[in-house]
């Protein structure tokens, strides 16, 4: 008898950027919601890891796709990325917990600048030009303007998101160099991230004092609530789903321009955040939080990459994954 065979063919380089840039700007309005109806970062997050780690392994033994298996030799070549990977999810979950939507989005604008520069100072990319100048001008000053206007400023708040621009720029170089070094496939990548992640997860629980919340709460506070599981849900498998377009991405293309598309993908997070959420700054303030993001474009549109996007998979992986 015949076993069956999932042919799943792999998305272009376009595709790959479309869905990274879709799920991302959901992704943030999703955990923002999620993480006001489930108060526990480290929870949430854990739950996320979970998710994917689960949802690979079943994925492959029903025969949809294909990663490579596990081994200590790979995991310790790898740990060090998955704990920059868990640092940026961590400072990213809290930020969102204590700031709003647009303060998230000023400072994920601001990361081609610093990545562009850890571009030049350790890919040996060109130094900015007068008009990257010139962006870096349109990027500080959105930036300030914002901040003036910013009527949720809070100490806390503001602390994790300069915590989470320097986790997610060593994220964005770091791990570019991984997938391009590495050599696992992607779901091979996201296996690895969650798993190693997953498990890093109960040290932060202790090292934050959550845990002593969940279980104090679990007495009182902490039940069912359909909002709070539905929303959950979502992001688990969006969290899922994001995985493997970011990491099909960063191998498909260089690192500046996959800070390029988090950047860009944020006017689609604005507009829903607009429409469907009342935290959000006042007309004056997203006006300059829409200069901060188009700074940011502009700025990496006239760094020059000379990077070469390696292969997307191995040869025998260049149409069909999982077979």
């Amino acid at each position: 008898m015949a076993s069956f065979r999932f042919q799943f063919y792999y998305p272009t380089t376009t595709t790959l950027v479309l869905g990274y840039a879709l799920c991302s700007s959901l992704l943030s309005i999703i955990n923002k919601y999620a993480i006001t109806q489930f108060n526990y970062p480290g929870l949430l997050t854990s739950f996320q890891y979970l998710t994917s780690v689960s949802g690979v392994y079943i994925l492959r033994k029903l025969g949809f796709l294909n990663h490579d298996p596990f081994t200590l030799k790979t995991a310790k070549k790898f740990f060090p990325a998955a704990v920059i990977f868990y640092l940026a999810i961590f400072t990213n979950t809290n930020l969102l917990r204590h700031a709003n939507i647009d303060t998230f989005i000023v400072f994920r604008s601001m990361t081609p600048l610093l990545v562009a520069v850890a571009d030049t100072t350790f890919r040996h990319q060109p130094f900015p030009s007068k008009l990257t100048f010139s962006s870096l001008l349109v990027i500080s000053g959105g930036a300030v303007g914002y901040v003036s206007t910013d009527l949720g400023f809070t100490l806390t708040g503001y602390s994790w998101a300069f915590a989470y621009l320097i986790s997610i720029t060593t994220d964005m170089v770091y791990i570019k160099h991984m997938v391009t070094n590495l050599g696992l496939n992607t779901w091979g990548f996201v296996y690895y991230n969650n798993l190693l992640s997953l498990m890093m997860s109960p040290l932060f629980w202790v090292i934050t004092g959550e845990y002593s919340d969940v279980v104090n709460d679990l007495g009182g506070e902490l039940r069912f609530d359909l909002n709070a599981f539905l929303a959950v849900c979502l992001s688990c498998v969006l969290g899922l789903v994001i995985s493997f377009f970011g990491f099909a991405a960063r191998k498909a293309i260089s690192a500046t321009a996959f800070t390029v598309t988090g950047v860009v993908n944020k006017f689609l997070t604005v507009g829903v955040n607009v429409l469907i959420w009342d935290k959000h700054a006042n007309p004056f303030g997203l006006v300059c939080l829409l200069f901060t993001i188009g700074g940011g474009v502009l700025y990496q549109q006239s760094v020059v990459v000379n990077d070469v996007a390696p292969k997307l998979e191995e040869e025998e992986e260049g149409k069909i994954l999982g077979v």
